[in-house]
């Protein structure tokens, strides 16, 4: 399925990107964004310049911001960029937005002006938490009329000196304090399905897409879970599986397995053992799984000329036999008999033209937070074009859905 190939977990010691909060730092060029990434972070990691758009890619920054826990900073590009490239930063600018769960709003000694009185309006619209740094107090303290808007609108605000170091601890609080309880209380992957110390069976095929040495975040996460559940957790190939279950003394009490083999595993799994996959786990974990089984059950409504929307959220060398682009596609046209268009994007990128598709099928998101994918169901739900995800659609392809999400629909009733 999805490879979770994460740079930032190289050294094995950083929490992946997706179970970061992500931060955008948002302002005008030379507000002091870098300086204020710098102060918070206490190192050198952005590029401080009195020369107007220093920043223009965003850049990441992973940090543990206690008591809240592992972040991602991102610096961006000034909104008031300009020229032909200053409109692509600034639009880059927009995409980083669009993904974080919190922003920090950096205004200098100019005060609140129209960029930001615009951006405020746009991350109130997206239902986005922020808090509006008034940096450069060294030079001057923010006006009566500036604290008299953010009081109005109950904007939590803060004046700081990046440059001098001013603030710091002050800004790290109130950072703590934006997130709201949704994100805080992050719904569980699987270990609400399974009770304290229960033996549980990963399902997990060693094929071309495999990583090398390793296994892929979903696996990792789901077996990290069930060891803080004090649960214990085998993992097989489909080639052992019927071999394992007769070794057990008692049935595990759930079976997780990759969606590529789930026919082959629903036909050894006995049905009075409790099935799902990786994939649909992710669905709920990342998302919300009704919207992704409503958008499977639309593979029954397409028609010759169709198009459909493949979404990877991270990119990866494709292989012949490539889930998204090979795999998925056969599968798709030999169920529909009909003939289907497909477009593949990858990354953080989301197409404006969604009216086009007949249908969205995205990944498992295990290197997107759960903002982001939460952002674009909601996206394609105003547009009313159904979404779906790799291990959601496959099950409902291998005609084994209703197995599938019973765990899950039977614990949310």
């Amino acid at each position: 399925m999805c490879q979770g190939v994460n740079p930032e977990t190289s050294q094995g010691q950083i929490a992946p990107r997706g179970m970061r909060y992500q931060i955008a730092i948002l302002g005008r060029r030379n507000a002091g964004k870098s300086s204020l990434l710098n102060m918070i972070v206490g190192q050198h990691v952005a590029i401080v310049s009195d020369i107007k758009g220093t920043t223009t890619d965003a850049v990441a920054k992973p940090y543990e911001l206690l008591p809240l826990g592992p972040v991602t900073f991102f610096d961006t590009a000034g909104i008031d960029d300009n020229g032909a490239l200053g409109e692509q930063r600034v639009k880059a600018t927009r995409h980083v937005l669009y993904r974080a769960d919190m922003a920090l709003l950096v205004a200098d000694d100019q005060g609140l002006t129209e960029h930001e009185f615009a951006l405020i309006e746009e991350m109130t619209a997206l239902k986005l938490p922020f808090l509006i740094v008034f940096n450069k107090v060294d030079i001057c303290m923010p006006t009566a009329e500036d604290i008299g808007f953010c009081r109005q609108r109950k904007l939590p605000f803060i004046a700081v000196s990046a440059a001098k170091g001013l603030g710091d601890k002050e800004v790290k609080r109130l950072i703590s304090e934006l997130v709201p309880a949704n994100l805080k209380e992050q719904p569980p992957l699987a270990g609400d399905l399974y009770n304290e110390g229960a033996h549980i069976l990963c399902v997990v095929p060693i094929d071309t897409a495999a990583p090398k040495g390793r296994l892929i975040l979903p696996q990792v996460q789901v077996l990290r879970e069930a060891l803080d559940n004090n649960c214990i957790a085998t993992v097989v190939k489909e080639s052992q599986l019927a071999q394992v279950l007769t070794q057990f003394s008692s049935p595990p009490a759930l079976v997780i397995s990759d969606a590529q083999v789930i026919k082959q595993v629903d036909s050894i799994v006995p049905a009075t053992i409790p099935l799902t996959t990786f994939s649909t786990l992710f669905a709920r974990f990342k998302g919300e799984l009704p919207p992704m089984v409503a958008g499977a059950n639309s593979l029954d409504k397409l028609q010759d000329g169709c198009k459909i929307l493949i979404c990877e959220a991270c990119s990866h060398h494709a292989q012949d036999d490539d889930i998204g682009r090979v795999k998925l596609p056969n599968w798709i046209r030999s169920y529909s008999g009909k003939n289907i268009t497909f477009d593949v994007i990858s990354g953080h990128d989301f197409p404006d033209n969604l009216e086009e598709y007949a249908l969205v099928v995205h990944c498992g998101a295990c290197m997107f937070n759960r903002t982001e994918m939460l952002r674009r169901i909601r996206e394609c739900e105003r547009r009313n074009v159904p979404i779906t995800n790799y291990g959601v659609a496959i099950s409902k392809l291998q005609g084994v859905l209703p197995r599938i999400i019973q765990p899950l629909i039977s614990e949310a009733k």
